[in-house]
């Protein structure tokens, strides 16, 4: 089977990214402007061409910049690209004017559309936090989906997705739109395919203690990576995570190969602690919130701000202001908050994918990360919608099938 191209906008540190070259396509080109997770993406994904700066100036012919930089991606252009994917960051969203895409806080909507314009790939993946969906009672879903039907795929939807259903283990919704460039035959309604695709990559629930019960309550003092824990402790996502074991989807040789051969546990620090803050989380049951502890220790006021993880079920969202505040995420077991790569490992970041720059940016990084777990899944549904369109005797392929069981090679281009 032929290895399918696609290009990253608003990459991160690559989380999507590294779901849809889990799914065997090759990511020829990606976007990201924070210099920080672009450090992080390169260490990961050194055979990507990183476009770093502003998604203006990317293929913008008038672009200075742009000039500059085209010689590294030469492959980038129409014809040569079968899907395009990424997550604008949300930037705030107006309910007045007469088109909400053109309000300058939507812009990286637009950019997407821009981009999607020029490169003309066959199939799109864009996600975004499932809210937008309701916002200005639907009209800016409603107004997106228009700019995409305007760019000539008007056969496309949205629908919302669950992490926890891909055999990530956490809790955490996200609105993913999908779309067909007009002219090819993909047999459905594009929406109706994704559903349709996404029921059969679902897999069984994954805890938190399934994903981190085998990490060290010791942690790394600074930023060095620690002897990596001896573990019998037997769950899928463990098997996917764990850099010394095969899983359903990754391969050891693969990890590996990621972590550049080293066999350790990277980003197994934290933020430090307060005596006072440890004896105060000492209380807090698991699964607990701060309206459980005796009055005289919290009033009751913003529950959530502390909160300890229950093993036994899915994590609540990681969000990115984990930077700046670990209370919200406490450790199910120990006394601490938990660690960059505990973090990493409930976003199902693999343990060869190593984060880099500062520990508060690391946070920041997984958090707003796409999940690489449930980008595979996105990213198969797409192989097969491609699948099908370039399918001659267009049979509606069989859903349930996985597209790839497992990436056994290496996971360059």
């Amino acid at each position: 089977m032929s290895m399918y191209r696609a290009v990253s906008l608003f990459s991160g540190c690559g989380g999507f990214c590294e779901g849809v070259r889990l799914a065997g396509f090759s990511v020829e080109a990606a976007v990201e402007m924070d210099r920080f997770a672009a450090v992080t993406y390169r260490h990961n994904f050194p055979e990507v061409p990183l476009f770093e700066g502003d998604v203006h100036d990317f293929l913008n012919k008038s672009s200075e910049v742009w000039r500059e930089e085209r010689a590294r991606f030469e492959g980038v252009k129409r014809g040569n690209i079968d899907m395009l994917f990424g997550g604008p960051p949300c930037q705030g969203y107006s309910q007045i004017g007469t088109r909400i895409l053109d309000d300058p806080r939507n812009e990286l909507y637009a950019q997407y559309v821009r981009i999607l314009k020029e490169l003309r790939p066959k199939v799109f993946l864009m996600e975004n936090v499932p809210n937008m969906l309701l916002l200005a009672k639907g009209r800016f879903k409603r107004e997106v989906l228009a700019a995409f039907a305007e760019a000539g795929y008007s056969n496309c939807g949205v629908a919302v997705v669950a992490a926890s259903d891909f055999g990530v283990p956490q809790l955490r919704r996200r609105a993913i739109f999908f779309g067909v460039r007009d002219g090819l035959d993909l047999g459905m309604d594009a929406q109706a395919f994704l559903e349709a695709t996404l029921e059969g990559e679902k897999l069984p629930e994954s805890t938190v203690n399934d994903a981190i019960r085998d990490i060290p309550e010791s942690t790394a003092v600074h930023y060095e990576p620690v002897s990596y824990p001896r573990s019998r402790a037997a769950s899928p996502v463990l098997d996917e995570m764990r850099i010394d074991r095969d899983g359903r989807w990754y391969s050891k040789e693969y990890k590996l190969k990621v972590a550049g051969g080293t066999k350790a546990l990277f980003n197994h620090h934290t933020k430090e602690i307060q005596e006072r803050r440890k004896n105060l989380i000492s209380l807090l049951a698991p699964g607990a919130k701060a309206d459980s502890l005796p009055k005289e220790i919290w009033n009751g006021a913003r529950p959530e701000k502390w909160r300890r993880l229950h093993p036994d079920k899915p994590a609540y969202t990681i969000l990115a202001q984990m930077h700046r505040d670990m209370s919200e995420w406490v450790h199910p077991k120990f006394q601490r908050w938990i660690t960059v790569r505990e973090a990493a490992r409930l976003q199902s970041f693999h343990d060869g994918f190593v984060f880099q720059t500062s520990e508060w940016q690391m946070l920041k990084q997984i958090g707003n990360a796409v999940p690489p777990l449930l980008a595979r899944a996105l990213a198969a549904a797409a192989q097969k919608a491609l699948m099908q369109i370039d399918s001659p005797e267009k049979e509606i392929l069989s859903f349930g099938v996985p597209v790839q069981q497992t990436l056994m090679l290496t996971p360059a281009g």
